[in-house]
């Protein structure tokens, strides 16, 4: 899942992607909304973690553009300073898929993303599987011949798309922008034998 948090302070928005890089996202931060304009113009998110109050561009105008532009495809969580009724009110007029008022607890953060991203993809199985090999994407747990892998988020995440790709010859520059693939190879060690990542020569790779 590729993620953009639009968040003007740089310690929070630094501290959001390094737990959501830890959960298997690949993240991009914007400081103001002329910079996640200028970003989501460039690359299809999945979800976009836009603060309400932005600087140059104000997040209420981001989230208006983005509800209207191509990418309609992408989800929005709303985050915003004040907690009132009106903001959750006024947060899905503008186009927001999400609302969550600071402060937050990065597990809740985390929870809304998964779910936003799973809405923003085409139906999935609740399982996927190929073989003996299965894995559960909410409960965040993969097994192979009945026996539990100790994968990593980013493990996890690859695999993940891998499966989901359906056989599809996935590029490595698509993993780079959806998951990353630094991880593929120490995945490939732990799904043990028979291999069941193949290598397209100058193409990618399927499960």
């Amino acid at each position: 899942m590729r993620v953009l948090v639009a968040e003007d302070h740089a310690e929070l928005a630094d501290s959001v992607a390094r737990v959501l890089n830890r959960e298997g996202m690949a993240v991009d931060v914007a400081l103001d909304g002329r910079a996640a304009l200028d970003r989501t113009a460039l690359t299809d998110y999945d979800v976009v973690v836009l603060d309400r109050d932005l600087p140059v561009v104000h997040g209420d105008d981001v989230c208006r553009a983005l509800a209207a532009g191509p990418h309609r495809r992408t989800r929005v969580l709303m985050l915003t300073a004040s907690g009132t009724i009106a903001d959750r009110v006024e947060g899905p007029s503008l186009g927001a898929d999400d609302y969550l008022p600071k402060p937050f607890a990065y597990a809740e953060l985390v929870a809304r993303i998964r779910a936003l991203g799973r809405r923003a993809q085409p139906a999935l199985p609740p399982i996927l599987e190929h073989g003996d090999l299965r894995l559960d994407p909410a409960q965040r747990v993969a097994t192979r011949a009945g026996l539990r892998l100790a994968l990593s988020p980013k493990e996890l995440a690859v695999l993940e798309y891998l499966l989901a790709a359906g056989g599809r010859v996935v590029s490595a520059e698509e993993l780079l922008e959806r998951v990353w693939d630094e991880a593929i190879n120490r995945l490939r060690a732990k799904l043990g034998p028979p291999p069941v990542i193949e290598t397209v020569p100058q193409s990618g790779s399927r499960i």
